[in-house]
Formats: structure tokens, sequence, C-alpha cells
């Protein structure tokens, strides 16, 4: 028999025929006991027993739960979006409030272009970031989010991305309102609050003629910030920084002088 004979476990005529029978029952013996993999169930495998699994048509069906429902009556066409009141009820599967730091995370990783609206296209884009498809696996990446968010460099990212956030697109809003800026501010910073935070927020909340912060103040405050730390005295307003910071410092080495004139011990 040839060698090719051999391999397959075929024999040709003659006195081999005997023992080329039993190594073929040996090979179908043998074969038998592996169990058939196809590809598509191998691929499927693998795919189950990672933990990085996640299935797009779960993520299409979370957000049909919540999304903005079709009004038939009115003959429009229903945007696909999830809304303040789908939001709520998404937050409080979560068992989260609207305003908490981890559903800003999820805004970010959804790169959401404003408050109180998720398209299907965010919502997507944000489960498949955090690889979630569920409530449940949504909840188990928040703490991951959180960790993240404690990387400068991400955190620079994540505050950046919040100034547009908390526009009002509708309105072609281009300046953050103080009141909205002062609220984003606390939300931001809740796990890396700078030490000049409430002297800051107590000066715009005590400047009413401050109605609305730029973009470029809402960046470099981050900056300003870090650089400060809590000793004012370092300021240098020759530096490019933006008036508001100019006066800001002002503020408080007023208020400071006031305090230790009516200080009975000076």
């Amino acid at each position: 028999a040839s060698r090719l004979h051999i391999i397959m476990g075929v024999t040709g005529s003659g006195g081999g025929a005997s023992g080329g029978n039993t190594n073929s029952s040996e090979k179908r013996s043998f074969y038998a006991r592996i169990p058939p993999l196809t590809r598509s169930a191998s691929h499927e495998t693998r795919r189950h027993l990672s933990k990085e699994y996640y299935s797009e048509t779960k993520i299409h069906t979370l957000f049909d739960i919540y999304r903005e429902p079709h009004v038939p009556d009115e003959g429009l066409e229903t945007e696909d979006v999830m809304l303040t009141e789908g939001i709520q009820r998404f937050c409080a599967d979560l068992d989260l409030n609207a305003d908490d730091f981890r559903v800003l995370l999820f805004a970010w990783k959804c790169e959401a272009e404003t408050m109180c609206r998720f398209t299907r296209l965010e919502f997507l884009q944000g489960c498949k970031a955090i690889k979630a498809d569920s409530i449940k696996t949504i909840l188990s990446k928040l703490p991951e989010l959180q960790m993240e968010a404690q990387e400068f460099d991400k955190f620079k990212n994540m505050y950046k991305w919040a100034f547009k956030f908390g526009l009002d697109s509708e309105v072609g809003q281009r300046i953050l309102p103080s009141d909205m800026a002062i609220l984003l501010w606390k939300l931001v910073f809740e796990q890396r609050k700078p030490k000049i935070l409430d002297q800051w927020l107590l000066f715009l909340g005590n400047h009413p003629s401050i109605r609305g912060i730029p973009r470029d103040t809402w960046n470099m405050f981050l900056n300003f910030s870090e650089t400060i730390g809590d000793d004012l005295s370092t300021y240098d307003d020759t530096e490019a920084w933006p008036s508001l910071f100019d006066d800001f410092v002002e503020y408080e080495n007023d208020q400071l002088n006031q305090n230790i004139s009516k200080d009975p011990k000076q």
C-alpha cells in the first residue's frame, strides 16, 4: 500500500486487509469521541466565554425600552431618541439619580451632544465603548469608568466634553449659563475637587452680573485650579488668563483683607 493509503487508514487487497480494517475502525472510534465543532459554533463559544462579550442586538433592545414612543395620531415620524422621561426611567433602573456623576461618565462615553437626550447611535456607541448590553452589565462597568476618570488625561477629555454637553443646542447657545456652569463644575469635580472650587463657585454666585462662561474660560479653569492650588498669592495677572480670573483673585484678596481688618487681634 502507498504511504498516503496508510495515513488515511486504507490498504489494498491481500494478507494485510484484516490489519487495515482494524486501523480504520480504531480511527472512526477515535474521531467519534470528538464532538463536532463548526466554525460559527467555535466563534460564538469564544465570544460567550470572553469577558468582553456584548451584543449589539441587546443594546438596541435595551434602547427601545426607553426611547421616545411613536405617536401615530400626530402623523409625524418620531425621532429615534431617548428623552427626559426615558432617561429618568433608565437611571431609575440603574438605581441612580439623573445627576449622578456616574451617569455623566456614561453620557461622556456615549459622546452625547446635549443633556436629557440620547440618540440611538450615541447610546449604541456608549454601550460598545464600555462593552455592556444590559442594565446589569452597565452597572458593573461604572466603577471602571470612575477609575478611568481619575487619570488626568481622561479626566481632561471628559471635562472639555462637558462644556458642549451643558449647552442648549436648540437655542444655539455658545456660552454656558452661569447657573448651569456651577452645577456642572460641582458634578465634574466630584472625584478630584480643586481646593479653590468652593471659593470660585461662591464668587460666581455672589456676582449675578456674570451671566455666562465662555468655552475658553471653562477650559482654562482646569489649568488655573491645578496651577494655583489653594494659594492665590502665586497668581500672576500678567499671564494670559481670562479676565474673569483676575476679578476672582482680586475679590478673594479683598475678602481676605476685610477679614484681617475685622479681626480684633490685629
